[in-house]
């Protein structure tokens, strides 16, 4: 077993397409694209690639999630806060109790890294 675990989509093949619950969509028909790369055996921590179509969509976080665009252009907005703009080459990390929108402008895509708690 090697410890090292690129990120490179073509060696896991499809991706798991989903779509945000109907009741959080705010606008548009986002659709999203994840490669999972890695899951521990308790399950509390993902990583891989994850991509969605342009739209926004109520967010609520119970976790912790790393970040960091490789592609598009998304905004953030917190409850309470001014909105974020968030493009290729950004990295960032969503605390646990973060609520809002997430509205993808352009088709974007992340390398995330999850921790539930």
């Amino acid at each position: 077993m090697s410890f090292l675990l690129p990120f490179d989509p073509a060696t896991l093949g499809e991706p798991e397409e989903t779509v945000p619950l109907p009741e959080r969509i705010v606008s548009g028909d986002p659709r999203h694209l994840t490669w999972n790369f890695e899951t521990l055996p308790d399950g509390a921590l993902f990583a891989g690639i994850w991509e969605s179509s342009p739209g926004a969509w109520r967010v609520d976080y119970e976790e912790w999630e790393f970040c960091s665009l490789t592609a598009g252009v998304s905004i953030l907005h917190e409850d309470g806060a001014a909105p974020v703009t968030l493009k290729a080459g950004d990295s960032f990390v969503i605390r646990p109790g973060f609520k809002g929108v997430w509205e993808v402008v352009e088709t974007t895509r992340k390398l995330y890294v999850i921790r539930l708690i």
